[in-house]
């Protein structure tokens, strides 16, 4: 960045804000450092706090009107994600005093996308791809796209239920631990329903939902359809690669055996740990936190992504879906009449037996475009969830922000 032009300069506060800098501890600041540097140095203690609070407000302020774009709402998305992330690396009394306010602003983000995706969301699957995914199932047409500009051999890791802003938790860990890794980042739309076995084959299929009705339910044709996309774009079976509940260190000499056979060109990996983390969780997305950050520090994500890298792979990382922080709304005992029993949707052949939920439950109907015309979805409402009463889970299915829009991120390495 140009910062000795003064056009920058008046806006280094929103860098900061919407995370484009990232602070730095300070022990000392001379007293002649300009104020747009000040502004980047944490001395006090509630520098960082400060530094959450004016964020929450910024991001606010900017949230996508009714006539926004997709892309207004990816980088809003990404604006939350990076003051979320911030808020849940604050001291534990200083989050909690700034909670209301991030809840307010998350319930305002996810009223608006829903009366957007309610209008706009149709719209989504057919838009075009050159520059980058718009919904996860243009991924594989992407980098289809990106073979044939020169990069022969590709390896997608989905993250499996990666928020983006977990996703902004992994990026800053790997600027401190593996600062040889450049990311380029923009953000795409998973389908809704938010679910693995919808929006994750989808992702891997390049198909919409309805073209995969068959297995709708069940994430077991991934390989297959992972292998026909590419088998379709010019490839041979034995030059297409998928591996899935990739997590640990240990395997890694697996798949570093499986891709390292020159005739893989194309390699696609489920990297699962955060997606177990969030069916285990117990104390909210801030806990969550903790465990993903345990989970880096063993060197399995920068180990990962530096083996691909030097086996000559472009990578690029995304997620199926998202997760967030979800309050029980009362318990569904409708025994075999939902086909799927997500703890933020539920899912239902016909519109009798969508029809059938108790009226005190606080849950809405949207079907969308792409869906088999048997497969209608019930969603809690705000930031609902189908377990008992005051119960709270991180869950996902839902239609948040938090849940609907993923990293999409080319990964590079430092010249």
């Amino acid at each position: 960045m140009p910062f000795d032009h003064a056009d920058i300069r008046v806006i280094v506060d929103t860098l900061f804000l919407e995370g484009a800098l990232q602070p730095v501890n300070a022990r000392t600041v001379p007293a002649t450092l300009p104020d747009w540097i000040r502004l980047g140095a944490i001395q006090r203690p509630t520098s960082l706090r400060d530094l959450v609070e004016g964020g929450i407000r910024s991001v606010a302020a900017k949230l996508p009107a009714p006539e926004a774009t997709h892309r207004d709402w990816t980088d809003a998305a990404r604006r939350l994600a990076e003051t979320i992330y911030r808020l849940h690396e604050l001291p534990s009394e200083e989050a909690a005093a700034l909670r209301p306010a991030m809840r307010e602003l998350q319930l305002d983000g996810d009223t608006r996308l829903r009366e957007w995706v309610q209008k706009r969301y149709q719209d989504l699957p057919s838009l075009p791809v050159a520059k980058a995914p718009v919904m996860v199932h243009h991924i594989p047409r992407y980098l289809s796209m990106r073979r044939n500009a020169g990069e022969e051999k590709i390896a997608l890791l989905v993250f499996d239920g990666m928020a983006l802003d977990q996703w902004v938790q992994i990026r800053e860990y790997l600027s401190v631990r593996a600062p040889n890794i450049t990311t380029e980042e923009s953000g795409c739309f998973a389908w809704l329903p938010s679910l693995t076995s919808v929006s994750r084959q989808a992702l891997f299929s390049g198909l919409r939902p309805r073209e995969f009705q068959a297995s709708i339910e069940t994430t077991a044709q991934e390989p297959s359809l992972w292998n026909r996309f590419w088998t379709e774009n010019g490839l041979r079976p034995a030059e297409v690669l998928y591996r899935k509940a990739i997590k640990r260190t240990e395997q890694l000499p697996d798949l570093e055996a499986a891709i390292s056979s020159p005739s893989i060109k194309v390699a696609g990996i489920v990297v699962d740990m955060i997606d177990e983390l969030v069916h285990g969780a117990m104390l909210g997305k801030r806990g969550l936190s903790g465990q993903i950050r345990e989970w880096c520090e063993t060197g399995f994500v920068e180990k990962l992504m530096n083996l691909l890298i030097s086996r000559g792979f472009h990578v690029y990382v995304t997620a199926d879906h998202g997760n967030v922080d979800a309050d029980g709304i009362g318990r569904l005992n409708q025994g075999v009449i939902s086909e799927v029993k997500g703890e933020r949707v539920r899912t239902y052949r016909n519109e009798t037996l969508a029809g059938s939920v108790p009226a005190d439950i606080d849950a809405f109907a949207f079907g969308g475009p792409g869906l088999p015309p048997d497969f209608l979805p019930l969603y809690a409402s705000g930031r609902g969830a189908f377990v008992p009463n005051g119960q709270q889970v991180v869950a996902h299915g839902g239609m948040s922000v938090e849940e609907l829009i993923v990293a999409f991120v080319k990964i590079g390495i430092r010249k």
